[in-house]
């Protein structure tokens, strides 16, 4: 890994893949119909114990980009990032519809959908609420949060291998652009290199944050256009196939600081009482106050993660959902999680998958976003990301 120029940061050099529909396996991983037909039954199954509450229940729409995109097999719900899903779903006893407009039909169905979708095509100034409107017992999202969240939480077969070729794409990102960064180099630059190499990958740049020595204080530090100087930060979240990981790297140039050394050090301890915390039945609840503890343990203030977010599961949403205080949710074997404890000057973040069929390293957890030729430090059997030092 060599240092380029100070104007100047290059991307990953892998070759772009080329397709993402069904009459096209492409190296994202191919469309799963076992894994389709699984989380079918799960949804037939919420609704099945909805009717013994309400036998007036007779379908589930789908329509926000994790749901969809998670149903639909990693099919691309956006136009804009910005913007609401262009595609729903609409699953009762006898059959899924796929909804969308007439704008939209033909890519979904060339690019996005698995063969043979049934489709209920809208205008394209019509809602796709239209799709079922005067059909009674059809229930929302906002009706099933709970239970729509625990369907996707086990990663399937398919959809695991996708996250896991996504999180070594993201990390290759990250190390070939820190890899050939300088001192110089203005933080908008960094970004624009993560940026482009995520894209080339077929990653979606969801978030991207740079921080040099002068705004290392932010914790989230939209990029600008300081110069990184002799220490800087990079946090990325990426999607690919529906799936986002997120990872936070950092590289330093010159000898080490004694003081902030210790405090990453210190930061990977208390990210090991979230990992030792996240096993499967465990209250999401109880993960959060369990790791939160750590902080004044190892010698951080004991407020500190009222301070910023801590993470929490990962998967079609950054976070599904984000870890507060009293979240019954459940940790499931073969989930994502993406834990983010952070202070000041540290922090360390990766996407890991628990357990499960997925079987994991040192105490069941397995990292995603990993690319071997990034330095890493062993803290309890499991191998950590350290700082890149040029």
């Amino acid at each position: 890994m060599g240092r380029g120029r100070d104007d100047r940061v290059s991307g990953p050099t892998r070759p772009r893949p080329t397709g993402t529909g069904p009459a096209e396996a492409s190296a994202f991983g191919a469309p799963s119909a076992a894994d389709r037909a699984v989380k079918r039954g799960r949804l037939l199954e919420i609704l099945a114990a909805r009717q013994q509450l309400d036998p007036s229940a007779t379908g589930i729409a789908l329509t926000s980009h994790a749901a969809v995109s998670w149903y639909l097999d990693g099919a691309r719900t956006h136009v804009s990032l910005a913007g609401d899903p262009v595609v729903a779903v609409l699953v009762d006893t006898d059959a899924d519809t796929v909804v969308t407009t007439v704008s939209e039909r033909a890519r979904l169905e060339a690019e996005e959908l698995p063969a043979g979708s049934r489709i209920h095509e809208l205008g394209w100034d019509e809602p796709v609420t239209r799709a079922w409107a005067g059909r009674p017992g059809i229930l929302a999202e906002s009706d099933l949060a709970g239970e729509l969240r625990a369907a996707r939480a086990q990663l399937l077969p398919a959809e695991l291998d996708r996250f896991r070729a996504l999180g070594r794409d993201a990390a290759l990102v990250l190390t070939e652009v820190l890899a050939n960064a300088s001192p110089g180099i203005r933080e908008q630059k960094v970004a624009t290199a993560v940026g482009a190499g995520l894209l080339h990958l077929g990653i979606d740049p969801l978030v991207l944050l740079v921080a040099g020595r002068s705004r290392l204080g932010h914790r989230h530090p939209l990029p600008t256009d300081a110069t990184i100087g002799d220490r800087a930060m990079v946090v990325a979240c990426g999607r690919r196939n529906g799936l986002i990981v997120n990872l936070t790297r950092w590289v330093r140039f010159g000898a080490a600081d004694p003081a902030e050394a210790d405090a990453t050090a210190r930061i990977l301890e208390v990210e090991a009482a979230y990992f030792a915390a996240t096993r499967p039945g465990a209250e999401l609840s109880d993960v959060l106050a369990r790791g939160s503890a750590a902080y004044g343990a190892h010698g951080f203030d004991a407020e500190e993660s009222r301070r910023h977010h801590q993470g929490g599961p990962a998967g079609y949403n950054g976070r599904d959902p984000r870890a507060v205080p009293g979240l019954p949710d459940v940790v499931q074997g073969g989930q994502a999680f993406a834990w983010n404890p952070s202070a000041p000057g540290a922090k360390v973040e990766d996407t890991v998958v628990i357990g499960g069929r997925s079987g994991g390293g040192p105490g069941g957890i397995e990292v995603l976003t990993v690319d071997p030729r990034w330095p890493v430090t062993v803290l309890h059997g499991l191998a950590r990301p350290a700082e890149l030092q040029l």
